[in-house]
């Protein structure tokens, strides 16, 4: 019993002095905390943040995106390295046609323009001059609605020319018109910018383009002397 006690004794001072040891040294026993996930068991979407949804673009840059065929066509008016005829249909004037007693000296017997079409006009020939265009001609069918809208313009001296009158009530005559128009054109051998103030009908038939009033279709000479669509402009 006394050799077991003495065994005994010399456990509990060997385990005391190594427990004393080991807070001697710092290394005291840690309880483990619950593993940490490994890098790959975390999930894609937590261990990657998201790249956040595009914004939708602003109002100001919509207009300037869906300007830009447009700011294009302005800077080949602007350079004018060859000669451009703008087909301007006259602004806003309600209505289809003119009334059955139609007189052409007569305005009052006369489809007009309108309060916001004469506004249109205005903000075209505006629109023009910030662009720096510089117009050579500006012609313009004899119909009120037109000589208006050209005036209205303020581009530079209007004059009336016939072959840009409407056929719209007699289409006899829409081939010999446009071919007079044609003719001009051709004509036109130095680089320039005529604006041409016309109808619905007549643009049509020289361009094959169907255009909302006050709206412009671009055509030019080009180098093999053909005319040729450069484009189309619309103003709201």
């Amino acid at each position: 019993m006394a050799l077991a006690v003495s065994v005994g004794s010399k456990s509990m001072k060997s385990i005391l002095a190594i427990a004393l040891l080991l807070v001697a040294t710092g290394c005291t026993e840690v309880v483990p905390e619950a593993d940490a996930p490994s890098p790959s068991t975390v999930p894609p979407s937590a261990a990657v943040t998201a790249e956040p949804p595009a914004a939708a673009p602003s109002p100001a840059a919509t207009a300037v995106l869906s300007d830009t065929p447009n700011q294009d066509l302005w800077s080949r008016l602007q350079q004018a390295d060859s000669h451009y005829f703008v087909l301007m249909r006259h602004a806003l004037a309600p209505g289809t046609g003119d009334p059955a007693n139609f007189q052409l000296a007569d305005c009052t017997t006369q489809r007009n323009l309108s309060a916001a079409g004469r506004e249109q006009a205005r903000q075209t020939g505006a629109i023009f001059r910030q662009q720096e265009i510089v117009v050579t001609r500006v012609l313009s069918s004899q119909w009120c609605r037109c000589l208006e809208t050209a005036e209205l313009l303020a581009l530079g001296p209007v004059e009336p020319f016939a072959p840009l009158n409407s056929f719209f009530r007699d289409r006899s005559t829409r081939d010999a018109q446009t071919a007079k128009v044609r003719d001009f054109m051709r004509a036109q051998a130095t680089p320039g910018v005529t604006v041409m103030v016309t109808h619905f009908v007549n643009i049509a038939a020289l361009s094959d383009r169907n255009i909302a009033s006050g709206a412009m279709v671009i055509l030019r000479l080009n180098d093999q002397d053909a005319l040729e669509i450069v484009g189309q402009i619309t103003i709201q």
